[in-house]
């Protein structure tokens, strides 16, 4: 399959690693930060942690949208789907996070509540153009990746002048949370495998003060194996050389200037908050969006005023850590055991990009190198 098959190319990846191993230096450590879930879970799935020189040190970083929001964001959908009339729209993964007493929107759906799974919101759109005397609210979440795909289907429901229809934005910003990473203290990032699907839309420009500034840097990859291992051998070269630039590995999907299209539909619709909050980051200044005045009509935080209120974390579960770079899943006493995929105690247990459901899923047999096994 083309722009698979080759990225995985067993040779190829080995005269990779091999490269890698030659030219990390035994007496230093490289820190680096995968910043996106998804390289997490391609890093282990993929068994490249096992190719990785001993200086060599991945930390998994907060790029996992189900992770990153807190849980009085799932109370308040709560809350808004056991509304008479109301239902709720949203992802899968997102149903199953624990809230409060280990509530969830599946918990909720068993219990009456009108909560609907959909693959994303032009599926909510369309449910509500069938269903006119309910009203639906699509529960948006994730990066810049997918806030395209709310933004188009806000305006659609403009367009076509739909009273049933609403949504609750909690789309985030990655500039934003890499700032905050940057801004903890006891931990040093020393550069960072960058969002390949995020820069799809955001380009290469909201990097370059991270290199400019801190010294840092970044190359943007995409998540197939060799995508990884050259990312990883780019940011090594780049530290032994004294520099701090944005490369972008992923050139066959990333360009500099992102997709203007999709930016402009994003800016006409929404506008940034004062602040959010973050699991495991805490309130970040301008880390996200909401519907812009202009579009109030479809803000289904301004339709059902349901007051936000933090809610913290189980105090076992450290998720919130393993966010911030803190901790890696096993050093959590809940890991494989009270907290599991069928019984997630946590947010990082539950979504698919995950650092938690990575471990558990490949952790297991992370010694046993994809590349290794296919030689």
């Amino acid at each position: 399959m083309k722009y698979v098959d080759e990225f995985r190319d067993v040779a190829l990846a080995q005269r990779v690693a091999a490269e890698l191993a030659a030219e990390a230096r035994p007496d230093r450590r490289y820190r680096l930060m995968e910043f996106c879930g998804g390289h997490t879970h391609s890093l282990w799935r993929y068994g490249i942690m096992s190719l990785l020189p001993p200086s060599v040190e991945m930390i998994h970083g907060p790029g996992c949208p189900v992770c990153v929001l807190p849980v009085g964001r799932i109370e308040q959908a709560i809350a808004i789907a056991k509304r008479p009339n109301v239902v709720l729209c949203t992802f899968g993964d997102l149903m199953r996070v624990p809230a409060r007493d280990r509530r969830s929107l599946l918990k909720a759906k068993a219990e009456g509540a009108h909560v609907r799974m959909v693959l994303g919101p032009a599926e909510a759109l369309r449910f509500a153009r069938e269903n006119p005397g309910t009203e639906v609210v699509f529960f948006a979440i994730g990066f810049e990746t997918t806030t395209p795909t709310t933004a188009v289907a806000v305006k659609r429901a403009a367009d076509l002048r739909l009273t049933n229809f609403s949504v609750v934005c909690n789309h985030v910003l990655t500039p934003s949370a890499i700032a905050a990473i940057l801004a903890t203290d006891r931990l040093r990032v020393d550069g960072f495998v960058g969002p390949g699907h995020v820069s799809t839309i955001t380009g290469t420009a909201p990097y370059e003060p991270f290199a400019r500034d801190h010294g840092v840097p970044i190359v943007i990859s995409g998540f197939e194996p060799l995508d990884l291992l050259q990312s990883i051998l780019m940011l090594v070269r780049q530290l032994n050389e004294g520099r701090a630039v944005v490369e972008n590995q992923f050139t066959r999907a990333v360009v500099p200037e992102g997709n203007r299209r999709a930016q402009a539909l994003v800016d006409e619709t929404m506008e940034l908050r004062d602040d959010f909050e973050w699991r495991g980051l805490g309130t970040i200044p301008a880390s996200a969006l909401r519907l812009r005045p202009a579009y109030a009509t479809f803000d289904a935080e301004r339709r059902y005023p349901v007051p936000y209120e933090k809610v913290d974390d189980h105090p076992a579960c450290a998720c919130g850590e393993i966010l911030r770079g803190q901790k890696r899943p096993t050093d959590c006493t809940l890991f494989a055991t009270a907290c599991t995929p069928e019984t997630p105690m946590g947010a990082c247990m539950v979504s698919p990009e995950g650092s938690c459901s990575a471990y558990y899923t490949y952790g297991r047999r992370a010694g046993q190198s994809l590349l290794k096994r296919s030689a």
